[in-house]
């Protein structure tokens, strides 16, 4: 079996679909299962190793207070040659990425490998899929003619999916317990006697920063025993360092990208917090800190209500902006480090339930079910010679019109 893991996500910044990605495929080759992964590329200078194919290219917008990834293959015929020569058994697409994934569905070798999707976002409440709800019936629509079955991170993901008849499945994100635990050592120069809050994140509108620096300022009135560091970067970033000058915030500290050391700094956290306001759809940081042994606290967006459960856990989460209330939350952690260490020992024990060798049991066993499920249909004589000239229509008249569309 080889399978080709495709996202549609550039490699150039960190993300939760690239760990996702990157994590599946190093414990498919654990297995002995021929693995690589396809994402397009975004600069010429980009190089990931033997085992990362660069195919098409991303153009990054700003979607909804976050970042996404406009991605097209400008050169059709490159599709072909590649899954021609790589030979793939399984298409594994992650996310849904337009125009590319229709060019990639489209060609022939596509046609005879087993598609399956993992869908990744949390698209609810989404301005521009409002104004253009045919996106969302046309990804149905592509899905039920291309796509063996579809995986959902998180329940909401499979919302999307309604018109959708295929095999469906939730199946988590995973962690990496090499790479995350409670026995990697923590940061020396931030192991003193104070109390180390953690945000990790994209500085962006959805991942709430803002909300956070408010509420640490309450915070820092009542204790001066208080740091709070931030690990990322992103568009609000001089915006979020203003708001600490003008306030005159002490022990707020911007650490930029560390994604090497990125469990360091979960283990120094005696407290982690993400003030997601939305769009999230599962919560891999809150996994990773967990891991780690930090206890969390966040704002109760759908995709953390889902993944969070449990009173423990409810106790701890927050209406998203309601900086006030998260500020509450967290000074119930700062004044009892009994508490820190019992509801980090609870998460830590949750955490262990997603580890990776775990979550890729599940997904090999759904390529397996989906794979006898589309044997059985090609066994009943079930053609998709009318379907591919119906997609071939589709990709002619519709897709440059709406290439026009996220133009304007």
């Amino acid at each position: 079996m080889k399978v080709g893991l495709i996202c549609f996500h550039s490699f150039l910044n960190p993300g939760g679909v690239k760990r996702h990605v990157l994590d599946l495929h190093k414990e498919l080759k654990k297995r002995d299962v021929e693995t690589k992964i396809i994402i397009p590329r975004r600069k010429r200078s980009e190089s990931y190793g033997k085992d990362v194919i660069l195919l098409g290219t991303s153009f990054p917008i700003n979607f909804t207070g976050s970042q996404a990834d406009f991605n097209i293959h400008f050169d059709p015929i490159a599709i072909e040659r590649t899954l021609k020569k790589e030979k793939f058994d399984i298409l594994h697409f992650h996310n849904f990425g337009f125009p590319s994934i229709l060019q990639i569905l489209i060609s022939p070798s596509a046609s005879k490998s087993l598609n399956v999707l993992t869908f990744h976002a949390n698209i609810k409440g989404n301005e521009f899929l409002e104004n253009f709800p045919a996106l969302i019936y046309f990804s149905n629509k592509i899905s039920q003619w291309k796509i063996d079955g579809v995986i959902g991170v998180a329940p909401l993901n499979l919302e999307y999916f309604s018109l959708y008849s295929g095999l469906k499945k939730v199946i988590p994100n995973g962690i990496d317990l090499d790479k995350f635990n409670i026995s990697i050592p923590k940061i020396k120069k931030f192991s003193d006697k104070k109390i180390n809050m953690l945000f990790v994140g994209r500085i962006e509108e959805r991942k709430g920063l803002i909300y956070l620096l408010k509420a640490f300022k309450i915070l820092q009135k009542k204790s001066s025993n208080l740091r709070l560091i931030i690990v990322g970067e992103g568009p609000l970033e001089k915006e979020c360092k203003k708001y600490v000058k003008d306030n005159d915030l002490k022990e707020v500290v911007f650490e930029g990208q560390v994604p090497k050391s990125l469990a360091g700094y979960y283990r120094t956290a005696d407290i982690f917090i993400s003030p997601a306001i939305f769009g999230e759809s599962f919560g891999l940081v809150l996994l990773e800190a967990m891991a780690c042994g930090a206890p969390v606290v966040a704002f109760a967006n759908q995709g953390y209500k889902s993944f969070l459960k449990g009173k423990a856990a409810e106790r701890f989460l927050v209406e998203p902006k309601d900086y006030k209330g998260l500020a509450r939350k967290i000074e119930v952690l700062v004044n009892s480090q009994g508490l820190r260490e019992k509801i980090a020992k609870k998460q830590f024990q949750e955490a262990k339930k997603y580890s990776w060798p775990k979550v890729t049991n599940q997904v090999l066993d759904f390529y397996r079910v989906c794979q006898e499920a589309k044997t059985k249909k090609r066994k009943n004589g079930f053609s998709l010679k009318n379907i591919e000239s119906k997609i071939f229509d589709i990709a002619n008249k519709d897709v440059s019109k709406w290439i026009d569309r996220i133009g304007k």
